[in-house]
């Protein structure tokens, strides 16, 4: 997407639409074992009483998960940490978090479901060498001791132990973690013959059976079962959340454990769920096994994730900046500003430019233009379709390595204008005028509350660098850029606007 734990009574906001949504992650503790009932059974009494209409179809459905679990179940293991928060300043900073009303998503979220706050439960005074302790779930994945977990679980750990479904317990150590997916890899040394389960090859289908396996309230290998229930979720988490949702009821503990298929297969990664009550309702998040491989192979071989680096930020298409380039439908990644030196610098790429596919693979917005990328390696030579100036072309450039710090983000004249003109809703200056010489583009210096302009967001202090693909220097070019936008037809004109933060790409409509 970055994310943590907290306590019990703390209440979360809404990411999606939704009210609540938490990360997985608890306390050690004991709470109400949920049981699923298998599919199938009914509580009328037995199979007999189906009608023969029903009979064909009663048939198909499985009896039971029964074999399913005593093959998968081994394989899965409860995750106990303990962090130091006195001697771990980076545990103290994410504790410190736990108090404040305001921080990022999913740090709201994982405060009503993991660690104790350093106030304690009471609200006592925090001890000196206090150990927080959490509890998760995970799976192996190798013979040889290797373990999916998340990254939320077990980050800043300073020890980390598993728990076998007979019993066993060992001492694992942390391989590598990835906040931005929220998965880590452990170790278990000592045996080469854990069972273990596999990542599914195939992208699960909407209303498949589901099974998760996991470690709800400290209650070790409890089982439920649901179905996939929709797929590409986006509940905020950061730039490359692409989750599977499921109805298997998943709670505080299920984190990192994994949710299978009907073959044994690992479908997803345990996440988050949705929830208004601080329990399961019935809506969990996964991590799709695809991205889970990927990440997951680099953390055995190196430890890290990299990424792949454009170097651009870019956002969405909508309907009306299609309109602005003529575009036939509103998909793609428009470029808003290609970093100075970036991998899309050199190539040719300018703002303005829409990326509409990789490698022939259609682009559906700015986040899926991000994820495609963060898969390919760096150094990976890619091709990028781009509609450029009302024409299409085709790009060859060899990706960056994607810096810690940087990602693909998924982030008018009012003085008398002439007959026809139209409107925006807005006061401009020259730059150089305002903010001094040698700057570009004019000044948004006043804007009225009822315009268009107004209405996209536009703010005085904006600058706007050009309109409609041409560069403007005076309120005259504004005006000269609208009205040859009128004429060719188009309901709405593309400025490209310079705010405090980003550049950005804002299609007004023309009145």
């Amino acid at each position: 997407m970055n994310d943590r734990v907290n306590s019990d009574t703390t209440t979360s906001r809404r990411i999606l639409r939704p009210r609540r949504l938490a990360l997985l992650g608890t306390v050690a503790a004991l709470g109400v074992a949920v049981l699923a009932a298998a599919p199938g059974s009914s509580p009328f009494g037995p199979s007999s009483f189906i009608a023969p209409a029903q009979a064909a179809e009663s048939a198909a459905t499985p009896p039971g998960f029964g074999d399913l679990v005593s093959k998968v179940k081994p394989a899965v293991i409860s995750v106990r940490v303990k962090i130091d928060q006195d001697n771990d300043k980076s545990a103290m900073l994410q504790q410190n978090r736990m108090d404040q009303d305001e921080d990022t998503p999913f740090d709201q979220f994982s405060r009503q479901f993991g660690f104790r706050g350093p106030g304690g439960m009471n609200g006592m005074p925090r001890q000196r060498h206090q150990m927080i302790t959490g509890e998760g779930s995970g799976f192996f994945i190798s013979a040889d001791g290797y373990a999916v977990t998340n990254n939320h679980v077990v980050d800043h750990a300073e020890s980390v132990q598993v728990t076998m479904d007979d019993g066993t317990s060992y001492t694992a150590k942390v391989v590598g973690t990835d906040p931005k997916t929220d998965l880590a890899l452990i170790k278990v040394d000592g045996k080469k013959d854990f069972p273990f389960v596999k990542f599914s090859d195939q992208k699960p289908r909407i209303g498949d059976w589901v099974v998760a396996v996991g470690n709800p309230f400290g209650l070790g290998g409890t089982v439920t079962a649901g179905i996939v229930s929709a797929s590409g979720r986006d509940i905020g988490n950061g730039p490359y959340d692409d989750f599977i949702q499921i109805d298997a009821p998943i709670n505080k503990g299920n984190s990192g454990g994994p949710a299978f298929d009907m073959n044994g297969n690992v479908i997803g990664v345990n996440t988050a769920i949705f929830s208004p009550s601080g329990g399961s309702v019935g809506i969990g998040f996964d991590i799709p096994a695809s991205t889970a491989k990927l990440v997951v192979a680099q953390l055995k071989d190196k430890g890290a994730v990299t990424r792949g680096w454009l170097g651009v930020q870019v956002q969405p298409v909508t309907a009306e900046i299609a309109d602005s380039l003529g575009l036939k439908e509103a998909r793609g990644a428009i470029v808003d500003d290609p970093q100075d030196g970036s991998p899309a610098a050199k190539a040719g790429i300018e703002a303005g430019d829409v990326i509409t596919a990789v490698n022939g693979t259609a682009i559906k917005d700015s986040r899926d233009l991000a994820r495609t990328i963060a898969t390919l390696a760096p150094g990976s030579s890619v091709k990028l379709d781009v509609f450029h100036k009302g024409d299409s072309k085709t790009v060859t450039l060899a990706l960056g390595e994607l810096p810690n710090e940087r990602q693909a983000k998924a982030d008018v004249g009012k003085d008398q204008p002439g007959p026809g003109t139209p409107r925006l809703g807005l006061a401009l200056a020259p730059a150089g005028d305002v903010q001094g010489a040698g700057q570009k583009g004019v000044v948004v210096t006043e804007v009225d509350p009822q315009g268009p302009a107004a209405q996209r967001g536009i703010q005085t202090g904006d600058v706007i660098l050009n309109v409609g693909g041409k560069a403007v220097a005076n309120v005259g070019d504004v005006r000269s850029e609208l009205a040859q936008a009128k004429s060719s037809g188009k309901r709405s004109v593309l400025l490209q606007v310079k705010g405090a933060q980003a550049t950005r790409f804002v299609a007004v409509p023309l009145a």
